[in-house]
């Protein structure tokens, strides 16, 4: 559909045509300035009569003069003018704006090489230039966003560059990006605007800002992940997913994220990356609490053979899926070499580190042992004494009542703990008011009367048979 909303009412392209060598001459012979006086003339009257492909090709025209003869300070001036123009097509603005965006990758390689370097940045001026022009008009939206990434870019590789504004530079990249909905951009393709969000999502967790992140990965159409041409772009999506998961301590999140991550060809193609993720997505389904989800995940990772390629993984998980009782030293002392390996439980560098991520994992580990313990001696036993479930559980009296209480509360099992006693009952119990009571002697009273009355009944017939049948005798 045209941007043009008026109608033509003449074509100048005859004038435009003969009007092109004779600037560029006066271009090349050092009269820029009468060259754009020119242009400006023409483009006046082609506006007026909405010639909307003259207008285009005298804009771009125009710019690219000044941009030949390396007058960065009138191009940023006429970009604006000609832009704010009384009556401008939109369209030929468009253009314009997509010729001059083609001149920032040459500026970005002088700026590289250091020839702004004690002079004005010519390269970010013009992105300036530029998102001034472009900003609320929705048919800029899309050369907008692009100039927004290259804009936050910059200050991120500030960030970088000066450690002690870092924090303000990353701030200024993530607000730069989170200002631009580019979910609602229908000139988009997928892929660009998937990108877009991931580094919006990707700037917010650099500066702790999980919960836009958590927002920011709803509007991501995973149906559109699992395309061919977006692998790379789903594993960096669900790496995201896995730091977002591990800040609230979702393992259960972070072991589906991963399987996704293994649902692709590049990894499934690497044995090493393959194997990696395995053994995530194994530890993760383990350290995740006890519910129905974790159940159901569990046994079906468990039922997968391609599991099996990480064989003392495997082997905890089947630890878990038994209904048997382990020994948390045994697990330490058959599992603990390895997975003390992982990242995921590795130690902190720095012994004064207090909060040690691998470290709370490791505990975290243990405290799924110990509940998996409890639901088994719940599953075998209807009474046990407190001592004999420490023994089992090897755990101390506070540990232990804790460790119950939680799956009580969690409403895991069922448990009563008779403290004078010492006694544990697994077992439930009905508990009735008077009302239900009297019910059920009603119920019964009147199912034993009934039997009584059929009873009778049936002797009664008996007898009337026996006295029928000597009656017969008799007669005969």
């Amino acid at each position: 559909m045209s941007l043009n909303q008026r109608k033509q009412e003449r074509d100048f392209s005859a004038e435009v045509k003969a009007l092109q060598p004779e600037v560029e001459q006066l271009a090349k012979n050092g009269k820029l300035q009468e060259a754009v006086d020119k242009i400006s003339l023409l483009e006046k009257q082609t506006r007026n009569a909405a010639d909307m492909t003259s207008t285009a090709n005298l804009l771009t025209l125009l710019t690219r003069l000044v941009w030949e003869q390396s007058d960065l300070d009138l191009l940023n001036s006429q970009l604006t003018i000609l832009s704010k123009k009384h009556g401008q097509l939109k369209e030929a603005v468009v253009r314009m704006v997509d010729e001059a965006m083609n001149w920032l990758p040459t500026l970005k390689t002088q700026k590289d090489q250091g020839k702004f370097k004690n002079g004005t940045d010519r390269w970010l001026e013009l992105v300036k230039t530029l998102r001034d022009i472009t900003e609320g008009k929705i048919y800029l939206e899309l050369p907008r966003a692009r100039l927004t990434v290259m804009l936050a870019s910059y200050h991120e590789q500030l960030s970088e560059n000066a450690p002690k504004e870092a924090s303000y530079h990353l701030d200024v990249a993530a607000d730069l990006m989170s200002d631009i909905q580019v979910e609602t951009y229908s000139s988009m393709d997928k892929r660009e605007k998937t990108e877009f969000i991931l580094e919006q999502m990707r700037l917010e967790s650099l500066r702790g800002n999980w919960v836009k992140v958590r927002v920011g990965s709803r509007k991501i159409n995973r149906v559109y992940l699992k395309e061919k041409d977006s692998q790379d772009i789903k594993l960096r999506y669900y790496d995201l997913m896995v730091q977002l998961a591990l800040q609230d301590d979702e393992y259960l999140e972070a072991c589906s994220a991963y399987q996704e991550v293994w649902d692709t060809e590049e990894v499934k193609a690497d044995p090493a990356k393959e194997l990696n993720v395995l053994e995530n997505i194994m530890i993760y389904v383990v350290l995740a609490p006890y519910n129905n989800e974790q159940s159901d995940m569990l046994h079906k990772l468990y039922a997968d053979p391609a599991l099996q390629k990480a064989p003392q993984h495997f082997d905890l998980v089947k630890c878990f899926v038994t209904k048997e009782l382990m020994r948390w030293s045994g697990i330490e002392q058959l599992y603990g070499p390895t997975l003390r390996q992982s990242p995921i439980f590795a130690s902190g560098k720095k012994l004064e580190e207090i909060e040690n991520p691998g470290q709370i994992r490791w505990e975290e580990l243990h405290k799924r042992v110990t509940e998996h313990n409890i639901r088994v001696i719940a599953t075998y036993y209807s009474r046990i004494t407190l001592k004999r479930l420490e023994q089992l559980l090897d755990l101390n009296s506070t540990q232990t009542e804790k460790t119950l209480c939680k799956l009580v509360t969690d409403k895991t099992i069922y448990a009563r703990i008779d403290r004078p006693k010492g006694i544990i009952n697994f077992k439930i119990k009905n508990f009735k008011n008077s009302n239900e009571i009297l019910n059920d002697w009603s119920s019964d009273i009147n199912k034993m009367l009934g039997l009584v009355e059929k009873t009778s009944h049936l002797i009664s017939k008996e007898y009337a048979m026996h006295e029928a049948s000597r009656g017969k005798k008799v007669i005969a």
